[in-house]
């Protein structure tokens, strides 16, 4: 398993492989853009592993207000906890792109271990890393200013969903201000005004409603 330092993870090739080997362990499944993947407060015993796509994980607070707590591409994994504990989701799925994933069935875990434990041990692994990311980004959540944090969040994009540029770095998915302000703990007016300074400064810009990261500290 990869752990970026910022917090955004992805499956080892080698990982990935040890969860799909066999074929007769997952369901593949297909999602329209849009689509639920699944509900917050749903109990369900299955968990998926994104093949392709983009998945947006979030939660609703009780006064309605969305939290996006990540964008899962290809190589993650989403929904084991619920699937595992047996307890309602505390958040749910959506997919913002045609989506394909293969659905896999905790309620199994005792038959997948007798078959397949590299199976077995790759879940576990991935729970446990995702533990850890959580932990890193609710800190970095609660001690970092605003603009830090969108730049945070902007680079663990990048490293993930950008398409590279002579220019800088594009990041494929179409963010709007709202789901910046979702995913990094501020309102939507400081989102709007940080984007504006960082667009003055020549550290971002614009380029057909996506962001393009132009500040060397987003080149590898």
């Amino acid at each position: 398993m990869e752990l970026r330092p910022s917090g955004t993870w992805l499956m080892s090739d080698e990982l990935m492989s040890s969860m799909i080997r066999d074929e007769t362990l997952f369901v593949r499944r297909r999602f329209r853009k849009d689509e639920e993947i699944y509900a917050q407060d749903s109990v369900s015993s299955k968990f998926y592993v994104v093949v392709s796509g983009l998945v947006q994980i979030a939660m609703i607070r009780e006064d309605g207000t969305e939290v996006i707590l990540e964008l899962m591409g290809p190589q993650t994994v989403c929904g084991e906890g619920a699937a595992i504990d047996g307890l309602p989701r505390f958040s749910g799925a959506t997919a913002l792109e045609e989506t394909e994933l293969l659905e896999f069935d905790a309620g199994k875990l005792p038959q997948l271990a007798a078959h397949s434990p590299e199976f077995v041990a790759a879940v576990l692994q991935v729970t446990a890393l995702k533990q850890r990311v959580l932990a890193v980004r609710l800190e970095q959540l609660s001690s970092r200013e605003p603009e830090t944090r969108i730049l945070e969040m902007f680079g663990r994009l990048a490293r993930v969903f950008a398409e590279t540029r002579d220019d800088g770095k594009l990041i494929v998915p179409k963010l709007t201000h709202e789901q910046i302000a979702a995913m990094t703990g501020n309102t939507r007016v400081t989102v709007t005004r940080t984007l504006g300074r960082l667009k003055e400064r020549g550290e971002i810009a614009i380029v057909e409603g996506r962001i393009l990261l132009i500040s060397d500290r987003f080149r590898d």
